[in-house]
């Protein structure tokens, strides 16, 4: 199977990288860079010394994926890398799915996963990219200390 980076991607403006982070400053400092963003909602970060994160947006997790740009670049060519971190079919479904993105969009997760969420189409919707880090953001920075069961309620306010 033959996947193009561009299709299991999203374009942004990199004059935002830091915006993005903000809301996620709490786990990744902010000293690193937005390298990439997946179509599903994750970055991929780089730091001074060019190491390479995975923020997992899904699970609230951030994972040193690669020691150079270089070596992150030659893992984006193994197929089951790119699938751990790109999910390469959902993001086909969505991209084939009545649910298309806008420049400045990416799928958002309706509910997030660490919440019972499920990697699935239909609980995938388009959100405006700033928007998506700064509610995950918020979210998993409020949730990081609670044990796994605890019960929680999500109120939004205007």
């Amino acid at each position: 199977m033959k996947v193009k980076l561009d299709e299991l991607t999203v374009k942004f403006n990199n004059d935002l990288s830091d915006r993005l982070i903000e809301n996620w400053s709490w786990l990744t400092g902010m000293e690193k860079k937005v390298l990439l963003i997946s179509a599903i909602g994750d970055l991929f970060l780089t730091d001074n010394v060019k190491n390479v994160y995975w923020l997992d947006i899904g699970g609230g997790e951030l994972k040193l994926v690669a020691n150079s740009i270089e070596s992150f670049e030659e893992k984006l060519k193994n197929i089951d890398q790119l699938n751990e971190w790109f999910m390469i079919n959902l993001t086909t479904d969505l991209r084939l799915s009545d649910k298309k993105l806008k420049d400045g969009q990416l799928y958002s997760y309706k509910k997030l996963p660490i919440l019972g969420g499920e990697y699935t189409v239909e609980n995938f919707a388009p959100m405006d990219i700033e928007a998506h880090f700064r509610f995950t953001g918020y979210i998993h920075k409020q949730i990081k200390n609670l044990p796994d069961g605890a019960e929680i309620e999500i109120k939004l306010v205007d």
